[in-house]
């Protein structure tokens, strides 16, 4: 679980929604617990009464020690019972040829608990790609070979091994195992989602006038995408270890070779210094108007570490008013740029982080951001990639 926060199973009119047979059936199995939580259900296969406000109570408010299969279904189910959710849930069973109750009385709850009863994997694949698209920030990794090789997805034996990988890992450091590996083919690329354990998490909770506390342990969603007609593979993670983990096992389990991204660096704001504002020229990639350099950073290090930042509408203009230029040997560690593009009203910012950290405000406008930013030369290429790893890069 993210975290144990009920949004929709805590409203009591939400579980009425739900059909009190399959209601019954998704309970059943915790049937002791909620019994010993003052919530006794009907006996299997009668239509009795159902105590709904006590069982939002009990979900709001759950004591140390339930079970933690009961944790899991109302965690994946709730986040599913959503308007969206029941539309990709019904549309998976389409595909996976799931016998759902097709009647047009049905709430998202109730989709979502039926397709849980029947498979709850697919249940949970479907939530997973929920968190595809969620990340802003990501750190790129290129393949050294000098031919990329056509993508060939692995069987499952290999994402099995994988995650068993990741689960040493994961639990060495305290976060448990269970870790699952979700592949999504789209057109032009391959979305991975590694959904592990975080360290365990203890909460307080109020029962009336009882004070207890939860146990569990969060889930963390971590997003790898790779792109075959590059060779290059971005990940979303929080630490630099778990990036090098993935960067490593993914190679090695899904393309033959721990060593097939090698990390080196990919993007450099030298340009901004060696070009100034027309570094910032776009009148050749369709679908952008302008760019403006909005803030840079320029690390002088020191004792104290110094940054100094540099902020305005127009970067370059600003320094010209005052006469001042960003100087030829300064590191720069940070620039945000504003990107007008032609199919919308407002300006987005998109910001570069060397070496390998590009952050977006839309995950759609990746494609045209890339094109610029290699086009001025702020994406290194694989001769600037060698000399950068030998710190030989010239800055002229």
């Amino acid at each position: 679980m993210a975290t144990f926060r009920l949004r929709r199973f805590s409203n009591p009119y939400i579980l009425q929604a739900i059909d009190p047979p399959r209601l019954l059936r998704f309970l059943d199995p915790y049937r002791d617990y909620l019994a010993g939580r003052g919530v006794v259900l009907p006996p299997a296969g009668t239509t009795g009464p159902i105590d709904h406000d006590r069982l939002v109570e009990v979900f709001l408010a759950p004591e140390a020690g339930p079970p933690k299969e009961l944790l899991d279904a109302l965690f994946f189910v709730d986040e599913m019972a959503t308007p969206p959710g029941m539309d990709a849930l019904i549309a998976a069973a389409g595909r996976a040829r799931l016998a759902l109750d097709e009647r047009p009385d049905q709430s998202p709850a109730d989709v979502a608990v039926q397709v849980w009863l029947l498979d709850r994997q697919l249940l949970e694949s479907e939530h997973a790609q929920q968190y595809l698209y969620r990340p802003r920030s990501f750190e790129y990794y290129q393949t050294d070979r000098a031919e990329v090789p056509p993508f060939v997805m692995p069987p499952a034996a290999r994402f099995r091994a994988l995650e068993r990988e990741l689960d040493d890992w994961f639990e060495e450091r305290r976060r448990g195992r269970g870790t699952r590996v979700f592949a999504y083919q789209r057109d032009d690329s391959v979305w991975f989602l590694v959904r592990h354990g975080e360290p365990y998490k203890r909460e307080e909770s109020l029962d009336g006038p009882r004070t207890a506390s939860v146990c569990y342990r969060p889930l963390r969603y971590d997003v790898l995408v790779y792109e075959p007609a590059v060779g290059e593979l971005r990940i979303n993670a929080r630490s630099v270890r778990e990036r090098d983990l993935y960067r490593t096992h993914f190679g090695h389990h899904v393309f033959g070779d721990p060593h097939f991204f090698p990390g080196d660096e990919k993007y450099s704001l030298d340009p901004l210094l060696r070009r100034g504002e027309p570094s910032l020229v776009c009148t050749d990639v369709a679908g952008l108007e302008w760019v403006r350099l909005r803030e840079v950073h320029v690390f002088w290090g020191g004792a104290e570490h110094a940054v100094e930042i540099h902020r305005a509408d127009n970067v370059f203009r600003a320094l010209d008013e005052r006469g001042v230029r960003l100087p030829e040997t300064a590191r720069l560690v940070r620039a945000v740029f504003q990107v007008k593009f032609t199919d919308s009203r407002r300006p987005r910012s998109v910001t570069i982080r060397p070496s390998n950290v590009a952050q977006s405000t839309r995950d759609d406008d990746a494609e045209l951001i890339e094109q610029w930013l290699r086009r001025r030369g702020f994406i290194l290429t694989a001769e600037q990639r060698e000399e950068a790893a030998h710190g030989t890069l010239a800055s002229a």
